[in-house]
């Protein structure tokens, strides 16, 4: 009897301490949010940071079901995860392009003057670049040898062959034809005496800029013309300097007539033709929208740029000063096509994929694409309109990830 007993009690200390183990197993764990090494069996308070444990949960996530094979492939070409899917949708889609660029001088409107004798200049109307200049103006007096001895031959036909009318217009129209205007002309023959001095004008309307300056767009954009002392600049010319035939004195820039320089990318290029509309709006003054459409697209690239430039010419009524910076929305018309929300495709460097669920989970497939709009990107291949894809890739990789992509 003494055995029995001795047995009964072992074994029911045994049980007690299964049943022991059992309810520790069972106990609820508690850790903390920003150290998750923390385990304890009670709630309270993190030792290390002080924060108020959490309750945590025990309870695993299903993911429909996935089998053995799936798990164990490998990582950089298939991806468990349970994430929000999206489509590609066949459909057309207005497509407006947003554009940068800047205000730019339109060389169609850019006059010159030139010396058309030589001589020296005794007498300068003009005095610092950007100087408004207007038709008809007077900028300069020149003594000109050349000029001088034509008048004298003017004045000896009239004195002593005043039939010879055929020479005398001849002598007249050669003056003429050496830059002397007409009411000079007539006060020479009134008078009687030639001229040491005539006068240049202005043909144009704008600003006045030194003869030597490059008006090129590129160079435009690298000179001081924007910097305040290159307002007050003094030109190249002066008083008393002796020019030549055929010299540019002065270069005139008209403000009133500019173009826009848009800047267009590659997957843009496509899109955008001549005569599609565009809306302009300045950073200087944003109520100042300008309406146009696209007048030329430049059939090579500035300088070491990697986009096409198109112009978009317009009348500046509201005195936007060249180099000031725009923001423009190019109307190109609705496109047809497969599209996707930009986030579902990523972008790899030189190739660029969206994740196809398959098995519970998703695949890595290389895409190509088109137009990106209004945030959706053009699925030119790799994708059918049948494929569920990751409402957005980024999830399923990290910085680090090399990912293996397959081909459809």
């Amino acid at each position: 009897m003494i055995t029995v007993v001795v047995f009964f009690i072992e074994s029911c200390n045994s049980k007690q301490t299964n049943n022991a183990k059992i309810t520790s197993s069972q106990e609820d764990i508690y850790t903390c949010s920003m150290h998750p090494q923390v385990e304890e069996h009670h709630p309270g308070n993190c030792p290390i940071c002080g924060m108020k444990l959490i309750k945590k949960n025990a309870k695993p996530v299903a993911l429909n079901n996935v089998n053995l094979e799936t798990l164990l492939k490998p990582t950089n070409e298939f991806v468990v995860a349970s994430l929000a899917v999206t489509t590609p949708q066949e459909s057309n889609i207005n497509i407006p392009v947003k554009a940068y660029g800047t205000i730019e001088a339109d060389t169609r409107a850019t006059g010159t003057i030139s010396a058309r004798v030589s001589g020296r200049i005794e007498k300068l109307y003009l005095r610092y670049v950007y100087q408004s200049v207007k038709p008809g103006q007077k900028v300069m007096e020149i003594y000109s040898p050349e000029l001088l001895t034509a008048q004298q031959n003017l004045l000896f036909l009239i004195k002593n062959d005043a039939q010879n009318t055929s020479f005398i217009n001849a002598a007249k129209q050669k003056l003429l034809l050496l830059g002397m205007s007409e009411s000079e002309l007539n006060k020479v023959i009134a008078t009687g005496k030639p001229l040491y001095s005539v006068s240049v004008y202005s043909n144009y309307m704008g600003h006045i800029m030194n003869g030597d300056m490059d008006m090129s767009n590129n160079a435009m954009a690298k000179n001081d013309m924007q910097s305040s002392t290159a307002v007050t600049q003094e030109l190249s010319l002066k008083e008393g300097m002796y020019v030549d035939k055929g010299q540019t004195l002065f270069t005139i820039m008209n403000h009133d007539k500019l173009w826009a320089a848009l800047q267009i990318f590659p997957n843009e290029e496509s899109v955008i033709k001549k005569g599609d509309p565009v809306q302009i709006i300045p950073e200087t003054d944003t109520t100042a929208v300008i309406k146009g459409k696209i007048n030329l697209i430049e059939p090579f690239f500035r300088g070491n740029s990697k986009t096409l430039t198109a112009r978009v010419y317009f009348n500046n009524t509201k005195m936007l000063p060249i180099g000031s910076q725009v923001t423009a929305n190019i109307y190109t018309g609705s496109r047809k096509g497969l599209w996707l929300p930009q986030t579902a495709v990523l972008s790899l460097g030189m190739n660029e994929v969206a994740f196809i669920k398959s098995n519970g989970g998703f695949v890595a497939h290389a895409v190509k694409t088109g137009i990106r709009s209004d945030n959706k990107v053009q699925i030119l291949s790799g994708l059918n309109a049948t494929d569920t894809v990751a409402a957005n890739a980024q999830y399923l990789v990290d910085s680090e990830s090399f990912i293996k992509t397959v081909s459809k």
